[in-house]
């Protein structure tokens, strides 16, 4: 058996002016044929699952497409579109297949299709007919859509977050594809879409308001004839009719069974709903608690969380440090030009550089001053352990260690955005962790798998930015109404 492997993933913020286009994805993964296999096998993302389960069940895999993109702006249509016209050319030169396994995002947006993961599915669909099974994975993040579930014959969501499980989602959907194929099962499946939104400060799977609800997927999940489940959490920097929480049951041929489990576990997010709203500490509340507790203690700045699509370059949280009495922080900040500037003035100068506040009005003012350029490095870097995305080779761009002439503050100057998933991102260019006081992340929840064991403390900031935590700040157009906790 021969069983094609399609990956399109994209978290998409329509809260930033600029649109991610064609060169995003070419500096991440857009990738046809066997170099698919090259890229994925050995990491641990859902694609690197898919070729690993096929091989298990002694499945070809057939690799088509792999196109990914960091979080950023909607797609351009012109690209998507052409993304589309390559997944249909390369699945037509694949040869005859006996299913297809798919990795969406769940939220991607493209400027003219609000539910790009829905379309493009649809489009797969409509050229593999009706009979040959379409199984895929989706981000816990996804903003669900009935047309997904349409397009599909079972889906299933990463059951953590920070995301570390999606390898064995990956293998879980290549068992359901095998088990299909021989036909020891007849996947169905059923979505609920209750009228709320987790907050994002609240997503991180392993605390207690979440407990509950994934200890309840469980139960399902031990039942005779369920096959997989799912709570998509959601995307609120997405606005689009999909976005918001939801539930997902997979069943053996039982779609009354697939219905009651996804209602009932809907249900319970309802009745959980005000444990699910978010909780906020101001900037100034946090670096004064992070000035008082043992070091180092992470700041998640949620406003400009990378992860969620933000430019990278606030200078919110890093003013707040420097205004306060804090004498050891460090940040990352994205910054080409500084970059440049601090290259060009070599290692030992002094470089005038306004650092930061570049990307738009909304993620603060440029740090301006003196700054001594302490070190360059490439920007590439690996970590030995897989954390949230399932990678474990980076590339940050040429990058720069530069510091404050009164060694208040620390800056990881880097040339491409990334999120913080790795320390490694910090350790590659000489810095040690344990010096500062405080480490600004850019995040909520994916920099905790890496943060949290050399941080004693980790305290979510309610930063303002694209990605703010308060997103009934956020003005959406096209979303669900009424919806918690838009509508109390």
């Amino acid at each position: 058996m021969r069983v094609g492997i399609i990956g399109l993933l994209h978290e998409s913020n329509t809260f930033i002016a600029e649109k991610t286009t064609l060169e995003h994805f070419q500096h991440d993964t857009l990738l046809t044929g066997p170099a698919i296999q090259d890229r994925f096998a050995e990491t641990g993302h859902e694609l690197g699952g898919f070729f690993a389960g096929l091989q298990q069940e002694l499945i070809e895999p057939v690799p088509i497409l792999a196109a990914r993109a960091v979080p950023f702006g909607p797609i351009l249509t012109t690209v998507f579109q052409q993304l589309v016209e390559m997944m249909q050319t390369e699945l037509a030169s694949a040869g005859m297949l006996d299913g297809i396994l798919v990795a969406p995002h769940g939220a991607t947006v493209c400027e003219s299709v609000s539910d790009a993961d829905g379309y493009w599915l649809t489009k797969l669909r409509e050229q593999t007919g009706p009979k040959m099974p379409i199984i895929g994975t989706l981000d816990a993040h996804a903003n669900l859509s009935q047309q997904m579930v349409d397009a599909t014959n079972g889906l299933i969501a990463y059951r953590t977050n920070p995301h570390l499980d999606q390898f064995d989602r990956g293998v879980d959907a290549a068992r359901l594809m095998a088990q299909t194929l021989r036909e020891k099962i007849h996947p169905v499946q059923h979505a609920v879409f209750p009228p709320l939104s987790i907050n994002i400060e609240r997503q991180m799977t392993s605390e207690p308001h979440l407990a509950p609800l994934y200890a309840a997927l469980n139960e399902s999940l031990e039942k005779s004839g369920v096959l997989a489940g799912s709570i998509l959490l959601g995307f609120p920097y997405s606005d689009v009719e999909e976005m918001g929480s939801s539930v997902l049951m997979v069943t053996d041929g039982d779609l009354q069974l697939a219905t009651n489990e996804s209602e009932r576990l809907a249900e319970q997010l309802w009745q959980n709903r005000q444990e699910l709203d978010g909780r906020f500490i101001s900037m100034t509340e946090a670096v004064r608690q992070a000035s008082a507790l043992d070091g180092p203690v992470c700041l998640l700045d949620m406003g400009d969380n990378v992860g969620g699509g933000s430019p990278g370059d606030s200078t919110h949280l890093a003013h707040a440090i420097r205004q306060s009495d804090v004498t050891n922080a460090l940040i990352c900040i994205f910054d080409p030009d500084s970059v440049q500037e601090s290259v060009t003035t070599g290692i030992g100068g002094t470089a005038e550089l306004n650092i930061g506040g570049k990307t738009d009005d909304q993620h603060g003012v440029p740090l301006t001053g003196t700054w001594n350029v302490h070190d360059i490095f490439d920007g590439a870097f690996i970590d030995r352990q897989i954390r949230h995305g399932g990678f474990t080779k980076y590339d940050q761009g040429r990058s720069v260690v530069v510091k404050s002439t009164d060694g208040q503050l620390t800056v990881l100057l880097n040339s491409r955005r990334t999120p913080p998933f790795s320390l490694v991102q910090l350790t590659s260019c000489g810095l040690d962790p344990a010096e500062y006081q405080i480490i600004v992340a850019k995040g909520v929840n994916a920099p905790v798998a890496a943060y949290a064991p050399v941080c004693p403390n980790l305290i979510r900031v309610n930063s303002p930015g694209c990605t703010t935590a308060q997103m009934t700040q956020l003005e959406f157009e096209h979303r669900r109404k009424p919806m918690f906790p838009f509508e109390k």
